[in-house]
């Protein structure tokens, strides 16, 4: 087989096993490659250019491995050359193009760290709204404070508007990940973390655990919704009707650890909860003075 034939073959390897992995790609159904919100835009854009300054060693790697098994094979009679240890050119192709990388690679984890901070709030001029996210085991649980109602395992979203999440968590650390909109973030007790998202078509999306935290962590996944202001304002007065309310005595009930995956849906929620929750692990006298009223009792 001649040398010209042999990178024929080695070419034509390399275009079916990419064109198998992109057809796999296409149709694999992979969230994080299918973003519906301009932060899981970004992330995406993000994994490809990444992939793609890979492919400029990985193709090479492996072109060379395959021509060299071919060249050096025992009855091919290679040309045996002990004393050429050095090669000025090859040399520097294989120090430069590294370093280019690395150095390209470090201005977009620079930039990108800084644009996809996930503390750092989103530019638009609708009004965010608060989401506040508590992990329990093993079961998620969203509070919208400035609303009253609360919901669990089911998330609803109005599209086009900036949703400002607030997380922590009354169980081990875990880590709150939407994949189709950008994440994730862990939840820990005793702490709040923060999350900017933003959903720009109306869908049904996939939520989930995204950290081992328990033999129940597998069923720990939630239903987005991202829908119109009108249809989102809708699904909030039909859950206003709802006649659970959720104080912390109720929320005690429901922190307890459970593989139940319902949704369940509160009409009304008691004020500074989330804060309830989260200074739990703030020692006592935090958790007192964060159950204190104003007139001097502890709340419920």
């Amino acid at each position: 087989m001649t040398t010209k034939r042999a990178w024929l073959l080695v070419l034509l390897g390399i275009a079916v096993v990419v064109g198998i992995f992109a057809v796999v790609i296409h149709y694999a159904n992979v969230p994080v490659l299918e973003p519906q919100g301009i932060i899981g835009l970004k992330e995406r854009n993000l994994i490809y250019f990444a992939f793609g300054l890979s492919l400029i060693v990985v193709i090479p790697v492996f072109v060379m491995l395959f021509l060299f098994a071919y060249k050096y094979r025992e009855g091919n009679h290679a040309t045996y050359q002990p004393n050429w240890d050095h090669h000025r050119g090859i040399e520097t192709i294989w120090w430069l193009v590294p370093t280019i990388l690395i150095l390209i690679l470090s201005v977009v984890t620079w930039n990108s760290s800084h644009d996809l901070d996930p503390y750092r709030p989103l530019a638009s001029t609708a009004t965010p709204l608060r989401v506040q996210v508590i992990a329990l085991q093993w079961r998620w649980l969203f509070i919208y404070p400035d609303l009253g109602v609360a919901s669990v395992n089911h998330l609803q979203i109005p599209v086009g508007q900036p949703v400002n999440f607030e997380i922590t968590a009354d169980a081990p650390m875990n880590s709150f990940w939407i994949p189709q909109l950008g994440g994730q973030v862990y939840a820990m007790a005793g702490m709040v973390t923060k999350l900017h998202l933003q959903a720009d078509n109306v869908g049904d999306y996939y939520g989930t655990s995204a950290n081992i935290s328990g033999k129940g962590f597998s069923d720990m996944h939630f239903d987005v919704r991202a829908d119109s202001s009108t249809a989102f304002y809708d699904w909030l007065a039909a859950v206003q009707q709802s006649p659970r309310f959720l104080t912390f005595d109720s929320y005690e009930q429901l922190a307890k650890p459970s593989r139940n995956t319902d949704t369940q849906l509160y009409g009304a929620t008691q004020a500074d909860l989330f804060s309830l929750i989260h200074s739990k692990f703030m020692g006592h006298s935090h958790s007192m003075a964060a159950m204190e009223q104003p007139d001097g009792s502890l709340g419920t």
